[in-house]
């Protein structure tokens, strides 16, 4: 399987220029350069950068100069600091991952596809340039299965148009329930030699997403730890998100979490990289702040020894706050420790 060399180790900036309140001030001052500074000297060799089109567009699809700008700042920080990018949209008009945001019809809309490809074509123009440090995401987690075929259609039109403007740059593509690793083996094949295949990863949900308040079956006061037996945990996602966990029936229920469920849970994506001689990375994957932030950092320990053993690029969700944060205070006491396993 290919490896994705200047992206294995990175970090997201959610918050920035994304799921945030869409103000100058934010823009302006969520992240700044010595951020991007902070990122470098925590050895990171890129950060994943996720906007919406809002950013960029008027409600009528004209360009925001202002929103360009603020991802020129961040080219250009880590241009000074030698970390790569990767610029993600996540969200487009018509489509985002939170039905919370009101956005809908992309997937039966030509039109609001088409605005889709326009968009690329003006990031290409204008940040395409930057190939040899800078990679395009199409889009932030597909939700639905049933949109697999024309999001594969959408995904590969868009690459087409993209290609004209910007022949080599890096290219990811994500597959359905949320960028799910299972979704790999359904992606179309890669459109090129340049395209990366992109999954997230939070599982077990019932452990990195313990009292997360946006889950509405989630009883927000749950918690467990990360040495719960699988039939605990199990037990635990069947009640609080209403689904047996992923992966865990390879296992005795008498077991605990180990990096042997991540080999599990990652082998078939694995291998269809391998057959289709594609370059494979996770683009978010991380603990919510309601756990212990040891055990927090047992967590990323366990996924990034397979990581690491198989040549997977990641970056792990987030930079600070949005409930994840390892810049936060909270893991002020252990993040030299959660420093070697990102």
């Amino acid at each position: 399987m290919k490896t994705w060399m200047g992206y294995q180790k990175g970090v997201n900036l959610g918050g920035w220029l994304s799921q945030c309140d869409d103000t100058e001030e934010t823009y302006s001052t969520f992240v700044v350069e010595e951020d991007i500074k902070t990122i470098k000297g925590w050895g990171m060799d890129h950060v994943r950068l996720p906007f919406d089109y809002e950013l960029i567009e008027d409600k009528e699809g004209a360009p925001v100069e202002s929103g360009y700008g603020h991802i020129q700042d961040a080219i250009d920080w880590c241009g000074k600091y030698g970390l790569n990018m990767i610029l993600d949209l996540h969200k487009t008009m018509g489509y985002s991952f939170d039905d919370a945001h009101g956005e809908a019809g992309f997937f039966d809309s030509e039109k609001l596809q088409e605005r889709f490809y326009t968009l690329w074509e003006r990031v290409a123009e204008r940040f395409g340039k930057y190939e040899d440090r800078l990679a395009f995401e199409l889009l932030n987690e597909v939700t639905d299965k049933s949109y697999c075929e024309l999001w594969n259609k959408i995904s590969y039109e868009c690459i087409r148009r993209i290609r004209k403007i910007a022949p080599t740059i890096k290219i990811l593509v994500g597959g359905y329930w949320n960028n799910s690793v299972d979704s790999v083996k359904d992606l179309a094949m890669p459109y090129d030699e340049n395209i990366i295949y992109n999954f997230h990863c939070y599982e077990p949900l019932i452990f990195t997403h313990q009292g997360a308040p946006w889950i509405p079956t989630m009883d927000t006061s749950f918690r467990i730890r990360i040495d719960a037996p699988y039939k605990e945990m199990d037990e635990a996602g069947v009640k609080n998100l209403s689904q047996v966990t992923t992966g865990f029936a390879a296992f005795s229920q008498d077991d605990t979490l180990s990096s042997k469920y991540f080999e599990k849970i990652f082998a078939e994506a694995i291998s269809v990289a391998e057959e289709r001689d594609v370059a494979l990375y996770c683009g978010e994957y991380g603990v919510i702040d309601r756990v212990d932030p040891k055990d927090a950092v047992k967590w990323f320990k366990m996924i990034n020894e397979v990581f690491t053993r198989n040549g997977i690029g990641r970056s792990a969700w987030n930079y600070k706050v949005m409930d994840f944060g390892i810049a936060d205070s909270r893991m002020d006491n252990v993040r030299d420790e959660l420093l070697k396993y990102l």
